[in-house]
């Protein structure tokens, strides 16, 4: 691979972290929305099939883009930019906590109230997100990374989902649990809220495979990526 190559692939890499940080933080500050998307009016447990939080909207997003670093860039790069999008939601946590204590003025907008009922249960949602995101997607790599190497690369659908499914149920079960554990919900939403959020989650996991089968094309092409072949980045 020439320098050019590398610089080219190093500022896609940077992209994509982007990409994943922008999304990551966004998630956990517009998650108390709550939308009902009804292609089957049914119930669970008491709760509306796909009643989800809008937080978990650019969720999906995430996993794509780690499972392309993964494929692409290999499983330390990967790992790296989850370390990073934590570190980026910790630090938005801290901002807003700051924001919040900053007393109105009365003229102002937002009041106090306002602004605390939207973000004043941020510390919490990113507590209890971040603590189910990273075991999440360190599941979610470390299966990806198992099924590359016991399919040779091949079967990219497979590795794809089957990594997703099972990270997506760690992430949306921890999430809930320590949502409902902490009173940001109420108890009796957990169960129907989980399959919910598990339910989308694994819907749209499907959908986004064709978009991982082009990422995947057009790097190979771009880069002259041989089956198997990951970038190395300096």
């Amino acid at each position: 691979m020439t320098s050019k190559d590398k610089l080219a692939a190093q500022q896609i890499y940077m992209l994509l972290g982007a990409l994943f940080i922008t999304s990551l933080v966004v998630s956990n500050l517009i998650f108390q929305k709550f939308f009902y998307w009804h292609p089957l009016d049914m119930e669970v447990f008491g709760t509306k099939l796909f009643i989800v939080s809008v937080g978990i909207l650019p969720y999906p997003i995430t996993f794509l883009i780690t499972d392309l670093i993964s494929e692409i860039y290999g499983k330390k790069r990967a790992n790296q930019v989850v370390v990073t999008g934590i570190f980026a939601s910790l630090f938005s946590v801290l901002i807003v906590y700051v924001a919040d204590i900053v007393p109105a003025v009365s003229n102002s907008p937002v009041d106090n109230s306002v602004f605390n009922n939207v973000f004043g249960r941020t510390i919490l949602a990113v507590g209890a997100s971040m603590t189910a995101y990273l075991f999440a997607q360190f599941v979610d790599i470390q299966i990806y990374h198992f099924w590359k190497r016991a399919t040779k690369g091949k079967h990219l659908w497979l590795r794809n989902n089957f990594s997703t499914f099972l990270s997506q149920f760690v992430d949306t079960f921890s999430v809930v649990l320590l949502l409902c554990f902490f009173e940001v919900l109420p108890w009796h939403m957990f169960k129907g809220l989980l399959i919910s959020g598990f339910l989308f989650k694994v819907l749209i996991a499907i959908c986004d495979t064709p978009f991982l089968y082009l990422g995947v094309f057009l790097f190979k092409k771009r880069f002259k990526l041989k089956a198997y072949e990951e970038i190395q980045l300096l």
